[in-house]
């Protein structure tokens, strides 16, 4: 037996408001298979209810309601398959341009928590413990700017093999690794196999500062200073971790390593 759904049923069903529905059927867009003669209730079948689904999906892609009532008028399926093929992959660039700015204030948020505990550690040098880390190095990047920092990921993930990208998975964290004077751009590895341009930082204590672009040469000259007086260690390389200091600016986190 066929089943029927009262229009309050069939709002709740896909997530709309019976006032929308009524407002389809008005506009013709999607009507009731059958109306009760005497109470004037609207009923709709499973077939309107597949019908309100995909166009609720389609408004969710950016399609008003006048280019959906296009495509469901088509005749031709292969018309349909096409156009909502089409409308998905505008959705999956949707989803990208979504997570990329879910990233931006994930980091700009960090930045802030970071600095809600009233700690202001300018200028002053401290130690701090930090796991092994594995870090991959850009080959063409040596600092950051305002559009390589906020593409990262998809610059990093571009420079490994095709065969082995679903081997790697980044932390929500760059930086500027320094060795022999020369400087890389970096992120740090959640997961990853054996490519170039790998480097480990190794577990230890480091010796950290914050920083800016215009003072950090002097900070890290300090640091490196602080370590060969204080703790006996040639640091053989530098770390720069990228701080947001706001929506376009950064700072930075400098590090040493001085042992285990």
């Amino acid at each position: 037996m066929k089943e029927f759904f009262s229009i309050s049923r069939a709002a709740k069903s896909v997530g709309m408001t019976a006032e929308t529905l009524r407002h389809y059927d008005r506009i013709g867009l999607v009507k009731p298979c059958k109306t009760d003669e005497w109470t004037g209730y609207r009923y709709y079948s499973q077939q309107e209810i597949v019908k309100l689904n995909t166009i609720r999906a389609l408004q969710c892609m950016g399609l008003t309601l006048a280019e959906i009532n296009e495509i469901l008028s088509y005749d031709d399926f292969n018309k349909i398959v096409r156009a909502l093929r089409e409308a998905e992959q505008n959705a999956d660039k949707k989803i990208e341009e979504l997570n990329n700015a879910k990233l931006k204030i994930r980091r700009a948020r960090a930045f802030y928590e970071n600095k809600s505990d009233g700690v202001n550690r300018q200028n002053d040098a401290y130690i701090k413990f930090y796991p092994r880390r594995v870090i991959m190095l850009s080959e063409s990047l040596d600092k950051p700017t305002v559009d390589n920092l906020w593409n990262y990921h998809r610059h990093f993930y571009s420079s490994i093999p095709e065969n082995m990208k679903d081997k790697f998975t980044f932390e929500d964290s760059a930086g500027v690794y320094e060795r022999e004077g020369q400087a890389r751009l970096f992120t740090e590895c959640r997961a990853y196999t054996s490519v170039n341009g790998l480097e480990i930082l190794p577990e230890g204590k480091y010796l950290c500062a914050d920083c800016t672009e215009e003072n950090r040469v002097a900070t890290l000259e300090n640091l490196i200073s602080t370590a060969k007086n204080s703790y006996n260690v040639n640091p053989e390389f530098t770390v720069r971790l990228i701080v947001l200091s706001g929506i376009l600016q950064w700072n930075y986190l400098a590090q040493v390593f001085i042992g285990e």
